[in-house]
């Protein structure tokens, strides 16, 4: 008889919130599991990199809420890797810095489960840096000590005779105590001068940042709430100069990305490296034509065309995919030109290995025909597109007698998965603006509100339409575009929008 099939434990270090700063093992772990088990300090942006098939449990909620006991957690993943399954556990910041990694690892021994710890970065080191204050400096402290603020019930106390002769000290989980640690650090030698630091939710986009002295930092932080981790030393004078990450032009703003699930990842990364908080709010879902046999029938004949016009990356994807599928390649395309709109797509073609012949000044569909001659009678054209989209083209072609063909190879299905979190933002003024990078997000975002007022909902909101066709779109509905780039993708309406943005008042800080 064969053993009952045995799977493995990753316990995972998501770092401190950004996710930028998770490790190349810890993706590379994500990407391979069957099951994620997560606290709720795990920026939930990493689960995209689980497959779509992974179970995802979240096991904690905020301080004070429901949190599953330890005891339930190690059963849940000792339960899971003994049903044969590769088990990541998703651990906020290091799971050896105060996240009872060192527990759950003993758990998975007693159990018999094999085990691999990858860390993470702490936010005891992570958190300091991006509110701009070294740990330590050769002309300050050259030692650093890490206490939890928040001690267990059982187990060793806090030495705090010890830590008056510590340069830099920093304390986890300890906001709600900061009276009383200043009281016993006062008490234990420490100078009411010394300088202290209050940082709630660090490396996140709306990071905030108390400074003082243990003689008045706890009335200076008074509505500061966790997360949040208390810094002392002297080393925090260093701040004003060295504080990078809450400069930043987009920092403190709140900004909805409307695009498809699988394409927001670049745009949410332009948008975070500027310092913004994205909220993810996919109003389509890109997918795959329902039948494939117009297609097919195109790439059996497909000798025939003189041209091929892809008008968007996802119309290369997904032609691209459906002919390797078939066993065919690039070589089906020889003889043949091929035009794309705009440089997205055209990047999409060359990284593919095919460089295009045409890709026009103006990323509009009218504006491959001013590429063209005016007599196109005799030559047929191919057009791989979405199921519904705009007939500027087709019928621009067909009027110089043309030959043209559209064929679907994706279609955009409206979702609304975070529809009722965006109008609650929404309500309460907690959006500086909302993008939109085609007409179908226009679209489907007003569907996903029907019943709302969209004008006076979105009243004060900066409005980004990535092109004039899209913002078109977005007045029909009553939104008038606040913001359209002079070049129509998506690096440039990230800077357009940080532009617009810098020109208003600052967000409440």
């Amino acid at each position: 008889m064969n053993p009952e099939p045995k799977g493995k434990v990753f316990l995972v270090g998501a770092g401190p919130g950004d996710p930028g700063l998770l490790t190349l093992k810890g993706k590379r772990c994500l990407e391979c599991a069957d099951v994620v088990i997560y606290d709720y300090l795990v920026n939930e942006r990493l689960l995209a990199y689980a497959p779509p098939a992974a179970e995802r449990i979240c096991v904690g909620k905020q301080a004070g809420e429901h949190r599953l006991p330890q005891e339930e957690i190690n059963r849940l993943v000792i339960e899971r890797a003994l049903g044969g399954r590769m088990v990541v556990r998703l651990k906020g910041g290091d799971p050896f810095i105060f996240g009872r990694g060192g527990e759950e690892a003993e758990a998975l021994v007693e159990a018999g489960v094999p085990f691999e710890i990858v860390p993470g970065v702490t936010s005891a080191i992570a958190v300091p840096a991006y509110a701009g204050i070294p740990l330590t400096h050769r002309d300050l402290t050259s030692s650093v000590a890490f206490v939890a603020g928040r001690p267990a019930r059982e187990g060793p106390g806090i030495d705090w005779r010890a830590l008056s002769g510590i340069g830099t000290v920093v304390f986890l989980m300890g906001v709600s105590r900061l009276s009383e640690i200043v009281e016993r650090l006062l008490e234990h030698g420490r100078s009411p001068e010394t300088p202290v630091a209050v940082i709630r939710s660090g490396t996140w986009p709306l990071q905030q940042t108390v400074t003082g002295t243990l003689r008045d930092i706890v009335e200076r932080a008074k509505t500061v709430r966790p997360p949040a981790i208390i810094l002392v030393g002297e080393v925090v004078r260093l701040r004003d100069r060295l504080g990078w990450f809450e400069d930043k032009p987009l920092f403190g703003r709140r900004i909805v990305v409307t695009r498809a699930r699988e394409q927001q990842s670049d745009f949410a990364e332009l948008l975070e490296g500027y310092g913004a908080e994205v909220i993810e709010c996919p109003t389509i879902a890109i997918l795959p034509p329902e039948d494939w046999t117009a297609l097919d029938q195109c790439l059996e004949r497909i000798g025939g065309y003189h041209w091929v016009i892809f008008t968007s990356a996802n119309g290369v994807r997904f032609f691209l995919g459906r002919l390797r599928e078939r066993g065919g390649d690039l070589r089906v395309l020889y003889g043949i030109r091929v035009a794309t709109i705009g440089p997205a797509t055209a990047a999409a073609l060359e990284g593919a290995g095919l460089r295009p012949d045409l890709v026009p000044d103006e990323y509009r569909a009218e504006a491959i025909l001013e590429g063209l001659d005016r007599d196109l009678h005799g030559v047929r054209f191919l057009v791989p597109r979405a199921a519904e989209a705009r007939e500027a083209l087709p019928a621009g072609l067909r009027e110089r007698g043309a030959h043209v063909e559209i064929v679907p190879v994706y279609r955009t299905m409206q979702v609304a998965d975070q529809a009722g979190a965006v109008v609650g933002l929404l309500q309460a003024g907690q959006i500086d603006a909302v993008t939109f990078t085609s007409s179908s997000t226009v679209v489907s975002f007003a569907e996903m509100f029907r019943g709302e007022d969209l004008p006076a909902l979105l009243k004060g909101v900066t409005i980004a339409c990535i092109g004039p066709i899209t913002a078109e779109t977005a007045t029909h509905y009553g939104l008038a575009a606040d913001v359209i780039p002079s070049a129509f993708t998506i690096p440039s309406l990230a800077e357009a929008l940080v532009t617009h943005l810098a020109s208003l008042s600052p967000p409440p800080s």
